[in-house]
């Protein structure tokens, strides 16, 4: 016997619940995967300098969700290592950069805000514009060649995801679906010889 609240908005949100998950599973929801692309490592006189952007990160769910007034973070977690063969690799630096989109449904323009850019967010009346400006990363000072020596192997670890939402209380009861699209990609390496 299935037990049923006394409440009726329970009662529909259980049914609903009960019907979306059986209707759509989350593997078939989540089955859109992230992945990097377009990886490049250069340098200047002073930094090696990283440029990527991030393939699929946009399923349906977030897009509904940002056209709907969600803002949307994505995190980037950028490190750099110095491999070495008899012992862990020695960690030289570390970023988390972060990307975040809001839509202004009054204005019709989308706010990205980029932490590794200056503090004035860019703004853009195109929905395609602004989700390649959330996933290209471009011009980053990855570390000071500095840190480096000649000669010497390194390696570049890259990952993305797609930070959680947080919804008002009442909001939690309709979109538990939610976390269904969050997505986190896999660390991708690069190896190189300074």
């Amino acid at each position: 016997m299935i037990f049923f609240p006394k409440n009726l908005f329970f009662n529909i949100i259980f049914l609903f619940i009960l019907f979306y998950t059986t209707l759509f599973p989350a593997k078939t929801i989540a089955s859109q995967q992230a992945f990097f692309k377009n990886i490049i490592i250069t340098n200047t006189k002073k930094d090696l300098i990283s440029y990527f952007d991030v393939k699929e990160a946009f399923a349906k769910e977030i897009e509904q969700a940002v056209l709907n007034g969600v803002p949307t973070t994505f995190s980037f977690f950028i490190n750099v290592y110095k491999v070495r063969t008899a012992w862990f690799d020695k960690k030289i630096s570390e970023f988390k950069i972060t990307s975040t989109l809001k839509y202004n449904n009054l204005k019709k323009e989308f706010i990205i805000y980029r932490s590794w850019k200056t503090d004035k967010p860019s703004i853009v009346k195109s929905f395609g514009q602004a989700k390649k400006m959330m996933v290209q990363i471009n011009n980053f000072k990855t570390v000071s060649l500095a840190s480096l020596k000649k000669g010497e192997k390194y390696q570049i670890r890259v990952k993305a995801e797609l930070d959680k939402v947080t919804l008002p209380l009442y909001l939690h009861y309709i979109f538990f679906f939610v976390s269904l699209w969050d997505f986190e990609t896999n660390w991708h390496t690069i190896d190189f010889i300074y």
